[in-house]
């Protein structure tokens, strides 16, 4: 435990540095500044050069010789322009530089990342701004600060600043309502988050050898193992030694750069497993979820593995994903959805509850387009994963009590009389008090909510900002009707009753994978978006255009650039899988299988030199069999090629995702039946890529 202690966040410039390294005025300005989520602006240059110098001699001690603005565009994934602290005297000779200016404000241009239209070659400026909310950090002989990223006019051209605003947003809502309940001193209220990360290890000489894998990140082919996850033998089981030692450095590595890397095991699928960290603040949670999956692929490639986060690297066996559980927190530490002691407690648990369902339930479609990608279509719907439609799982309990505020009863376990909102005490709801529903797609799990859309690979960045902005809009909504009522308690009650009976629709308990449960969300009018080709246009639909401009979230050219990177993303992620294809099935498969084939007949003609009389039936079966899947792989071969030729007709980005969808997709997966069948008969030594069994028993 002393190493633990030792190590933890010993790679971070956090609270306890700061104490000790900067002037008590400079740090008690600075902590002010954090705690009221601001920015620091050139107004605050002296404050900003104390601090930089600090910084930067800290990091030289710790041995990095370079800092960057580490910043998250709109491919998903971080980013980083590094420059030294080297500045010339003039003599010859260099000194160690770093200034406020420097840690402010950076201009790393970065033009040529995706911009959905916000950006055009003559005025490619952008900018990065220091986010002094999230603590800078030291990788790899670099001093990382994270920032925002704009365009020289101002607009998000990353994830954090959305996700920044969207907090700021529900704050301000939130501290309505609580005011509403007598709560005088909190200032602030925030989302926290914890991340759990679901990701695959392969072996990297296997990995190397199978060009889906390296290309797209998913097997593109792949006939059935004869052992998969069936026996659930994996799941929780002994961790091998190889991956034992993995874990353990990456622990290491996460802890060193302040991440709360906490609990760890083996996941479902063979190859298959989990990390989780402790609950932080939101935008330090997606900061550190990008370091997270970082570290995860440097460290695998240290222990002879390749990390696949993937949602759905392997058919047949369990994707992975990325649960988000998500709550409300005040600066004075209280979770906002965790039931209370007393009557006034409780009543305002069950506001914030309401309004995270009726959040839900307006805006499905919203939150449904914020985890919408082409990887995660593959996983949704099957293997725990949640379905496409999104529904709510209170539990058993907490459904009856909002049955009985509905009805306008008192609810107590057992007993029922009337019900009066801020005098009656609801009964203490445990943690555990119903059993989990894993094909529920929003559950509440007995202090916070379970969002299992996400996909593995996914920033958490977008969803959060989305989930706050959905909250945000119910907080608003309910703070403008109580701030104006005469009796706080009847409206509080009638807003409650009302809300329940509006949105009881989208609570649902039931088995989410079932054909009945399509049949009855139909009929209830939820939103089913089942691919990303459906879901992404839904952004600029004018009721979420209006939201997330009403809060200041995103401004609506910022959202058409986002709708047109991610329907671009879509088209060209299946386009590769596509051309990936039709390269491994003409240069490597057909060629397998015609050598095979060849043999066998070699065999029949060599038995048949001998003996007429010699039986050659095995033999012929298969090669018939293999001839006849040759005539149709030619063919699905032929239609695949043409399905992606005609994506060069599509009028605009949102018919080249749907033409994907529903012609080059399609294409694919007859490909790949034909394909698969044809590794089940040809040889082993003769088929080009090593097999399921070998990529998933690899460890």
């Amino acid at each position: 435990m002393n190493t633990v202690r030792e190590v933890f966040g010993s790679m971070v410039f956090g609270d306890e540095v700061m104490r000790e390294r900067l002037p008590r005025e400079t740090y008690l300005a600075l902590r002010r500044t954090i705690r009221e989520g601001r920015s620091l602006g050139r107004e605050n240059q002296a404050l900003a050069d104390v601090v930089a110098s600090a910084m930067k001699d800290w990091a030289v001690e710790k041995g990095a010789t370079h800092y960057t603005h580490w910043f998250q565009p709109m491919t998903g994934i971080t980013a980083e322009k590094h420059e030294s602290f080297l500045a010339p005297t003039g003599e010859g000779a260099a000194i160690l530089e770093f200034s406020g200016k420097e840690l402010i404000r950076g201009e790393p241009d970065a033009s040529s990342f995706p911009s959905g239209g916000l950006r055009a070659t003559f005025e490619a400026r952008g900018y990065t701004a220091w986010d002094p909310t999230s603590y800078a950090f030291i990788k790899d002989d670099t001093l990382c600060i994270p920032t925002a990223f704009c365009s020289y006019g101002g607009e998000a051209l990353d994830k954090k600043t959305p996700l920044l605003r969207s907090m700021e947003a529900l704050s301000r809502q939130a501290v309505r309502v609580l005011r509403l309940f007598g709560d005088q001193t909190t200032q602030r209220v925030s989302t926290s988050v914890g991340v759990e990360q679901e990701y695959f290890l392969v072996d990297e000489r296997l990995y190397d050898r199978r060009p889906d894998l390296k290309y797209t990140g998913r097997t593109l082919f792949g006939a059935k193992a004869p052992k998969g996850q069936e026996l659930d033998d994996h799941y929780f089981g002994a961790l091998k030694a190889r991956v034992k030692g993995f874990m353990e450095e990456l622990n290491t590595e996460l802890w060193k750069l302040g991440v709360y890397a906490k609990t760890e095991h083996n996941e479902v699928a063979p190859s298959q497993h989990e990390l989780a960290p402790i609950y932080t603040t939101a935008n330090i949670a997606a900061d550190h979820n990008q370091l997270t999956m970082e570290t995860m692929k440097k460290v695998a490639r240290r222990h002879g593995f390749v990390c696949l986060l993937h949602e759905k690297p392997y058919a047949g066996v369990n994707g992975s994903g990325k649960h988000n559980n998500w709550s409300l927190r005040t600066d004075g530490g209280q979770n906002l959805l965790d039931p209370g002691d007393t009557p006034r407690e409780n009543a305002q648990f069950l506001l914030f509850l309401c309004a995270v369902i009726k959040g839900v339930d307006d805006y499905q479609d919203l939150l449904r387009a914020s985890v919408a990608t082409a990887g995660n279509d593959h996983r949704l719907g099957a293997s725990e994963a949640p379905p496409s439609i999104l529904s709510i799982f209170l539990g058993d309990e907490l459904t009856a009590v909002l049955q009985a505020i509905e009805r306008g009863e008192r609810y107590d376990g057992g007993g029922r009389g009337e019900l009066k909102v801020g005098v009656h005490v609801l009964p203490r709801i445990p943690l555990d008090n119903t059993d989990r529903n894993r094909t529920s797609p929003f559950a509440f799990t007995g202090n916070k909510f379970e969002f299992r859309m996400p996909g593995s690979a996914l920033s958490i960045s977008g969803p959060n900002t989305i989930l706050n902005a959905i909250v945000t809009e119910s907080l608003a909504q309910f703070a403008d009707e109580l701030e104006g009522a005469e009796d706080f308690d009847q409206a509080l009650a009638e807003l409650l009753a009302r809300t329940v009976k509006e949105h009881r629709r989208i609570l649902f308990s039931g088995n989410g994978y079932s054909d009945d449960w399509v049949e009855e969300a139909q009929r209830r009018g939820l939103a089913n978006l089942p691919s990303a080709a459906d879901a992404i246009p839904c952004f600029l639909r004018e009721k979420n255009i209006s939201l997330l401009a009403k809060h200041k979230i995103y401004s609506e050219v910022e959202l058409r650039s986002r709708v047109d990177i991610l329907l671009e993303n879509y088209a060209k992620v299946l386009s590769i899988e596509a051309q990936t294809m039709l390269e491994m099935a003409r240069r490597d498969i057909l060629p397998a299988v015609s050598r095979y084939t060849g043999q066998l007949c070699a065999a029949v003609s060599a038995k048949r030199a001998v003996s007429p009389a010699l039986s050659c039936r095995c033999e012929e079966k298969i090669i018939d069999r293999l001839a006849a899947l040759s005539g149709c792989f030619a063919e699905a071969v032929d239609t695949l090629e043409e399905a992606l030729l005609e994506t060069k007709n599509c009028a605009d980005l949102e018919a080249c995702a749907r033409h994907c969808r529903e012609k080059v997709f399609p294409a694919m997966q007859k490909l790949r039946a034909v394909t698969d069948e044809m590794e089940t008969l040809t040889a082993a030594d003769c088929w080009p890529y090593p097999s399921y069994g070998q990529l998933l028993f690899s460890e």
